[in-house]
């Protein structure tokens, strides 16, 4: 299968390291907004062909799919771009920073019938899978999470501290995280949310900090604190409170109540959520069926974003 991918910056370079892990794939041409580090990186992953358009990308021969990789404003249109092109596509989180450009989304997919997915890793993350087969079996229910989501970001910076020409978001990018695995491990709806939002940063214009509850129609709660000025352990930490049991998930590691490890290297092919995430996508395209993850199973996360929004005035 032959692909391209968009945005060859910290995320892109995740992909990239994932699929080198992957058969019978091969990215064929990378895009980014310089046309030197974007050849560069393309050279280090013996990748054909480097693009600022693109469009360009899309019109390469035999091309099937696309990887989206770029800045949260850009993912909306550029997955529309990708499907119009006839292009199976997986969008990096978040589809949108909208909630009327997370709906287009989802009816370009729905008119073309191609594969759509969204990159919301915690489903594909093994602790979360690990927690996720016990939900599914009837052997816990969750009663509340608790989730902690801080890093330290007061400029333009990426993950690995490069400069950004983008301005990065706690609600819809971050909190999409947490929006849409409750959803997905609860297997209930959000029927009700509170959100408060802190100061915003004088020269970003975004909230620093953010304070968000939400209840299923089950019952269940979650709590979700998130800030870009913690000067700390950076990252997300989630608590999952339940009926039998307490559990928390750090990274790709996954403790009881107490503190104590379980086991979750043999649970996939890899540790690596991305890589997962990745064959995943491949993997749908190739049986022709929809994939975890898809716009449609992700859309109602989006509606939750936006009811925040809304709070916020």
């Amino acid at each position: 299968m032959k692909v391209v991918l968009a945005g060859a910056g910290a995320f892109g370079i995740k992909h990239l390291d994932g699929i080198r892990n992957i058969d019978d794939v091969e990215v064929v041409g990378l895009v980014g907004r310089r046309l030197a580090p974007t050849r560069k990186t393309a050279e280090s992953y013996r990748i054909e062909h480097s693009f600022t358009d693109l469009g360009d990308a899309l019109a390469l021969a035999d091309v099937e799919a696309a990887i989206l990789c770029t800045p949260t404003q850009m993912h909306a249109a550029q997955a529309i771009q990708c499907m119009e092109a006839g292009k199976h596509v997986q969008v990096e989180i978040p589809l949108a920073d909208s909630w009327s450009d997370s709906e287009a989304v989802n009816r370009v997919q729905q008119e073309t019938g191609l594969v759509c997915m969204v990159g919301h890793t915690r489903r594909f993350n093994p602790p979360h899978q690990w927690l996720h087969q016990r939900i599914q079996n009837k052997e816990l229910k969750i009663q509340q999470m608790d989730v902690q989501t801080y890093f330290f970001r007061r400029k333009n910076i990426n993950a690995t501290g490069a400069p950004r020409s983008w301005t990065d978001h706690l609600l819809w990018h971050h909190a999409a995280h947490t929006v849409d695995l409750f959803q997905y491990q609860t297997g209930e709806k959000v029927v009700a949310v509170n959100g408060l939002e802190g100061p915003h940063h004088p020269q970003l214009g975004i909230a620093m900090d953010m304070s968000i509850q939400l209840q299923t129609d089950g019952g269940s709660i979650c709590t979700l604190s998130l800030s870009f000025n913690n000067d700390g352990p950076l990252g997300t930490f989630f608590r999952y409170i339940c009926d039998n049991g307490t559990y928390i998930a750090r990274y790709d590691d996954l403790l009881n109540g107490n503190e104590e490890p379980i086991d979750v290297s043999r649970l996939a092919v890899s540790m690596n959520g991305i890589e997962l995430q990745d064959r995943e996508f491949f993997a749908a395209i190739e049986e022709g069926r929809e994939p975890n993850s898809s716009v449609r199973q992700v859309l109602d996360c989006y509606r939750v974003l936006n009811e925040i929004e809304q709070q916020f005035g």
